[in-house]
């Protein structure tokens, strides 16, 4: 049996996008175990090929929008009952083609240089330096690295053809997810951000 191809081509909607911040950004990069400690400029992601230059993967703003097991934007803005739904949609049918997304201040991006009185001179970062609390009380202290205003993040993104998801819901759920949540760790604090581009 020959099967018919057919006769209209599927059309992907590409965005290029541009977040700019509302607050600062903290970084608290995962060492992959429980047992290594790293330094704070450690926490930060460094684009690939050994260079100074900081960003995001773009995995973790495809969290921003699908995450079931922490905040993402749909698990936090819309219906309980729904939200699995909305998340799986963007899980499925939205994609970013570049792996590692540099934060830029203006066009440029943010290079580091080094900590010194817990201050990069060079890129502005800053340790933030806290406790938290845990169960019974227990101090936890947290030291982590913070990108001050103004970051900038730009990008593209493709949504594939469906029937789950408009792309309208989908700028709707970046810009409420970046006032109400952003990006980064210690999000709802630091990481907030608002889409300047869309198009």
């Amino acid at each position: 049996m020959k099967i018919k191809q057919s006769a209209t081509l599927i059309e992907y909607v590409t965005r290029n996008i541009r977040l700019e911040g509302l607050t600062d950004i903290m970084f608290d990069r995962y060492s992959g175990d429980n047992d290594t400690k790293l330094e704070p400029h450690q926490k930060l992601y460094f684009a690939p090929g050994n260079t100074k230059a900081i960003g995001i993967p773009a995995l973790n703003i495809i969290s921003f929008l699908s995450a079931h097991n922490t905040n993402s934007a749909p698990k936090r803005l819309r219906d309980k009952r729904k939200f699995k739904d909305i998340a799986n949609a963007n899980l499925s049918f939205v994609s970013i083609q570049q792996v590692f997304i540099p934060l830029l201040k203006g066009k440029e991006q943010i290079i580091f240089g080094k900590f010194e009185r817990d201050v990069d001179s060079k890129s502005g970062i800053y340790i933030h330096r806290s406790v938290a609390r845990l169960d019974k009380g227990i101090p936890n202290p947290k030291v982590r690295p913070v990108v001050p205003l103004p970051w900038a993040l730009e990008f593209e993104l493709t949504i594939s053809p469906n029937k789950e998801i408009q792309e309208q819901e989908i700028l709707n759920l970046m810009e409420e997810g970046g006032r109400a949540l952003g990006l980064g760790t210690f999000r709802g604090v630091f990481g907030k951000f608002k889409v300047v581009k869309w198009e």
